[in-house]
Parts: C-alpha cells; sequence; structure tokens
C-alpha cells in the first residue's frame, strides 16, 4: 500500500511539473506577443513584423551555440543554389561569436589569405554593412558575389588597436585538399599539407604517403593542418586510420541513438611507426582536430604550434515548412580520451606560436614549420 502511495505521488507531483512548465511557457508565447504588439504600436520606425519575426527565431538558434542559425525561404533557396561560374567567395570559414561574424580559418591560397586574414579575425563590417545584429547566413550573403568583384571588410583583431580594413576581390573557390613535397637539408622529412576535408582527401593523402614511402630516405611526417576548417568526418576517420594500428579514434554523442557512435582504427600503419609531428593553429577546426586530437592520445604524434579552434560538433540542415531552413547542432565529439574539443580545442605538446610579422605557411620565415624540422635532427 506504502508503495502505490509515493507511487501515486511521485505521478502527482510529476503531473504538476509538467503543468507547471506548460503554464509557464504559455506565459512566456503571451509575452512575447506583447512585445511584439508594443513593438507594432509605440516603435520610433515602421517594423516589418516578418522579419522580426525571422530574427527571433534566429535569435533563439544562435543562443544555442555559434553554428545554428535560421534560414528565410529566399536565403534557404540561395544556398541550395548551383552558382559555379557565377558567384565567388572570398575562402574563409566563418562562426558567430558575440553577435558578431568570427574567421575559424581563412583557406590557404584563396583571396582571403592572400589579403591577410587571419583566424581569430573579427569581422565587423561588410561594405557598408555593421556585422552586428545581422545572422551567419545574411553575413556570409553580403560576403558573396559576382566573381571579379571586390568587397571591403573591416576587421577587429587581438592585439590590434585600431581596426583593419581589407580590399578582398572574388573569386571562385576550388581547395586542392592536399599538398605535399619533401623538406630539409637532408630531404629525409616528408611534408603533407591537408587544407581541408573533402571527399577525396583521403585518396590524396594516400597517394602522397605512398610516393614518399618508396624513398628509402623517408625519416619521418610533418602533417600540417594550420588553417585547415575541416570537413566530413568520414575523411578524418580515414586519415587518423592510416596512422594507427588500432583503438578509437573518434566518437559522436547525440539525442538520437544514431547520432551516438564510435568509430575505430583498423589494423595497418602506413608508415610502418615512422615519428610524426602535427602541426596545428587556432585555424585548425572540427576534422582537423578530430585527426591531431587522436593521434595526441594514441601519443602517435607530437602536435606542435597553437591551440586549436575548439569546433567540435556537428551541424545537420533542416529544411522547414515555410520553405526556410535551420543549421543545428546535433551531436558533439569526443576524442579517445573522452574529452570534448567543443570550446576548448586541442593543446599542443609543444607551443609555438606564429613570430614574424610577415610570417607565412611553408616559407622560410615559417618558425613552427622550421621548430619540427628541428626535432627529427635532434
Amino acid at each position: 500500500m506504502k508503495k502505490i502511495l509515493i507511487l501515486s505521488i511521485f505521478i502527482l507531483n510529476f503531473s504538476s511539473t509538467l503543468v507547471f512548465s506548460k503554464n509557464s511557457l504559455y506565459e512566456k508565447i503571451d509575452l512575447f506577443g506583447e512585445v511584439l504588439e508594443n513593438i507594432k504600436k509605440e516603435y520610433v520606425d515602421d517594423v516589418d513584423q516578418a522579419e522580426v519575426m525571422d530574427s527571433a527565431i534566429n535569435g533563439v538558434l544562435q543562443s544555442l551555440d555559434p553554428y545554428s542559425a535560421y534560414m528565410s525561404p529566399d536565403l534557404f533557396k540561395e544556398m541550395q543554389t548551383d552558382t559555379r561560374g557565377e558567384f565567388g567567395g572570398l575562402g574563409i570559414e566563418i562562426g558567430m561569436e558575440a553577435g558578431v561574424v568570427k574567421v575559424i580559418s581563412p583557406i590557404d591560397g584563396t583571396p582571403a589569405e592572400k589579403a591577410g586574414i587571419k583566424a581569430g579575425d573579427y569581422i565587423v563590417q561588410i561594405g557598408e554593412e555593421q556585422v552586428q545584429g545581422k545572422s551567419l547566413m545574411e553575413a556570409v550573403k553580403l560576403m558573396r558575389g559576382p566573381v571579379g568583384t571586390s568587397i571591403n571588410l573591416t576587421v577587429r583583431r587581438k592585439g590590434t588597436k585600431k581596426p583593419l580594413e581589407f580590399r578582398i576581390i572574388r573569386k571562385i573557390i576550388e581547395v586542392k585538399s592536399v599538398n605535399s613535397e619533401i623538406i630539409s637539408k637532408e630531404k629525409n622529412i616528408g611534408y603533407l599539407r591537408l587544407k581541408s576535408f573533402n571527399e577525396n582527401s583521403d585518396n590524396q593523402f594516400l597517394e602522397s604517403i605512398k610516393k614518399f614511402e618508396k624513398n628509402k630516405n623517408i625519416k619521418g611526417y610533418v602533417v600540417d593542418l594550420r588553417n585547415n576548417p575541416g570537413g566530413l568526418l568520414t575523411q578524418a576517420i580515414n586519415i587518423t586510420d592510416f596512422f594507427l594500428d588500432d583503438g578509437e579514434i573518434v566518437s559522436t554523442k547525440g539525442r538520437k541513438v544514431s547520432e551516438t557512435r564510435k568509430f575505430f582504427a583498423k589494423q595497418g600503419d602506413v608508415i610502418k611507426g615512422k615519428p610524426i609531428v602535427v602541426l596545428i593553429n587556432n585555424g585548425s577546426a572540427s576534422a582537423s582536430e578530430i585527426l591531431a586530437g587522436a593521434l595526441k592520445d594514441h601519443k602517435r604524434a607530437i602536435i606542435l604550434g597553437e591551440n586549436s579552434y575548439g569546433k567540435g560538433s556537428v551541424q545537420s540542415i533542416i529544411p522547414l515548412r515555410n520553405g526556410g531552413g535551420m543549421r543545428l547542432t546535433i551531436s558533439k565529439y569526443y576524442l579517445p580520451s573522452g574529452k570534448s574539443i567543443s570550446e576548448v580545442g586541442v593543446t599542443p605538446d609543444i607551443f609555438v606560436e606564429e613570430q614574424d610579422d610577415d610570417f607565412k605557411i611553408n616559407s622560410e620565415k615559417d618558425n613552427q614549420l622550421n621548430y619540427a624540422i628541428k626535432l627529427f635532427n635532434s
């Protein structure tokens, strides 16, 4: 009898909680309606109610994390349109932080990178438009345009008091994901620069390694992930697997069972245990962090450079009934150690900061790469 009584009280309390939660939610909805009505009646200028609602919806999504966002029907349609040969871009991966567009990474060899945009820059103005208050997708739309046309970006950079201005000419962004060469005076280090994780990156990467392995003099490898904004999870898993014989590579955890998975390495290290140095910086994000983090956790590589970006989440594009869409975070990445990459990133084993103002990746002034080369010869 006592058990039945306790269960009844629990159900009663649970039902009361549900009623309270629903009532609280309805009160908030009523309050939102009241705010809209006051804006309509009292605000100094005429306001488009539909635009206000779009901003409110986007505000809800962006309050979750920097990567979730709302796309109106027009914007969603435009994002799905194949614009090859007609529209160009700047070559930057961006996110939102505190209502401002933050550069995750400029892609190597693109107009943005050549102009001097750096990972961690905050874009505060696009042309004549202030970025504050705009959604991520609205900012993307402003930066897109016909190939050959220019756009002015005003940027705030940590450590620089005055805003910086860049004039960038739009181009079709075609990224070859892997560059490779043999480096060092002794010509005994294989250098692999991985710029992104696209559909064919693993094949390009493996092909480069096979060419290097034909050279019996190869002592080890530098895998350069600096300014690599990420890409496909499957590619990160495949490329990590090239260097491991077994063990977990990464796991994903979400609310749905289908989004909670673990991925393991198959037997076979393609470079047979040769040493690896992985270069990362603030522009190394997402899939780059999976590769660097897994190799670090398995003590398979030395990680050198600066702390990575900290984008450890997976987004899905969900179409909506009004013809628009939403970009929503559905799961998070976890390294073999169980640590989340989100907002933390991967910490290098050896911290080496960019030193020169004219610093350029894989140049004479690349002090990070020069340090990595010294490790092989020490």
